[in-house]
């Protein structure tokens, strides 16, 4: 292997010893193995993560796997990054260490301790909430010592009286990590559990709200059984909960976020989507659509066409005067799966209504289902084609001869 210099594209030379042999790139996070090698740490976990038991470089069985930061070729880097910034190149920053796992066992005992100050377990977790947020691999060591059951014995330790501080930030831990199924079953088989979930939602802190909401969703989506989802569902003013959620400002984007995904969730149900409709979530979701990111726009449309199926959600949306314009404004917009739902909506209303029919004719729609029929997916084309044929007579008489709009399409009124 070469340890002469060797010219990047951005005009400067890496020194050979900055570069990890894996990759060949400048070393982010340079640790040493066993061999007395060093590699960039993403790169020769991923290395022992696909079955390599043997030092990439020696060769040599790797005859311990653990993983130690070289410090100094890491300031050595970071010095060298300072030095050719004038280059654009841009100075590595110092990485976080990985949570240790004896740490973490401590850390959750010290939390489960019922014997332990509460201040004391407060700091624990607290602790253990910051090393969560700092890596997914931290997350994945916190999660393989029991802390899901931990936390949730700590969440629901005694749902009868006020949640304390403890509470709401184990809370705010557990809501970090997937459960699994029995976990799910843990809490939506118990009503007082999910009762206290569902009256955290109208707690002080805005992200002691947000957490019941997303803990909510977790559950829901990870309960098979079709009754307990329904029970979930049942509980007093959940669904209020959830909607004023979305309705909080902008300023905390997370529960725009939280809120679609739990509205989402409930409303796969379809015996509770009147629930739905009865606790605002008509207003919410058309006032607030705007506002979503790409993922969660396409939430809000498919909960919207959910809403539609039933028929006072239908009846809530065509009195909302923007819900047309916007959904009409949203098809070949965002993606394709929100264009379908945005058709699928559009279909339920105009199905429903003629005023919608002209409604939808007067905001557009026409042009906007000629360009879908050619270049969306089946299921959109789909619920275009029968949009079109429904407003078929709302057509204006002259808008196939007429219009620019038309003479490129080779879809010819039914």
């Amino acid at each position: 292997m070469p340890g002469s210099l060797e010219p990047l594209d951005i005009g400067v030379q890496i020194p050979y010893h900055f570069r990890c042999p894996i990759s060949l790139e400048l070393m982010c996070d340079p640790v040493t193995v066993s061999t007395g090698q060093t590699y960039d740490r993403a790169s020769i976990e991923s290395w022992v993560a696909t079955g390599n038991t043997t030092c990439p470089v020696t060769r040599a069985p790797l005859t311990d796997f653990t993983l130690i930061p070289n410090h100094t070729l890491r300031r050595l880097i970071q010095d060298w990054c300072v030095a050719n910034r004038s280059f654009g190149v841009e100075r590595i920053p110092t990485p976080k260490q990985p949570a240790d796992p004896v740490l973490v066992r401590s850390l959750l005992g010290q939390a489960s301790s019922g014997s332990n100050l509460p201040q004391s377990r407060l700091a624990a977790v607290r602790r253990l909430r910051g090393l969560a947020r700092d890596s997914d691999k931290n997350r994945l060591v916190i999660s393989n010592h029991n802390a899901r059951e931990i936390l949730l014995s700590i969440v629901f330790r005694d749902t009868d009286s006020e949640s304390s501080e403890l509470t709401h930030e184990s809370l705010a831990l557990l809501v970090m990590f997937p459960l699994s199924e029995s976990e799910c079953l843990s809490v939506s088989s118990e009503p007082e559990r999910v009762a206290y979930l569902a009256h955290l939602l109208f707690h002080s802190s805005i992200e002691v709200r947000v957490n019941a909401a997303a803990l909510i969703e977790i559950v829901v989506v990870g309960t098979r059984s079709p009754e307990l989802r329904t029970q979930i569902s049942n509980a007093d003013e959940i669904f209020e909960g959830i909607v004023a959620i979305l309705k909080n400002p902008i300023a905390y984007p997370r529960a725009l976020k939280v809120g679609i995904k739990a509205l989402f969730a409930l409303c796969l149900i379809k015996q509770n989507r009147h629930r739905a409709v009865s606790a605002g979530a008509v207003d919410a979701l058309i006032d607030r659509l705007p506002d979503f990111e790409k993922c969660d726009a396409e939430r809000a449309l498919a909960t919207i066409e959910l809403l539609c199926r039933v028929q006072a959600g239908c009846a809530a949306f065509a009195a909302h005067a923007l819900t047309v314009p916007l959904l009409v404004k949203i098809i070949l917009k965002i993606s394709d799966r929100a264009t379908e739902y945005a058709a699928g909506a559009l279909l339920s209303l105009c199905s429903a209504s003629e005023q919608l029919q002209r409604d939808a004719v007067a905001a557009g729609v026409l042009t906007q289902l000629l360009l879908l029929v050619q270049s969306c997916t089946d299921r959109a084309k789909r619920k275009a084609q029968l949009l079109l044929k429904l407003l078929r007579d709302s057509w204006p008489e002259d808008s196939i001869g007429n219009s620019d709009d038309f003479a490129c399409s080779d879809v010819v009124p039914f």
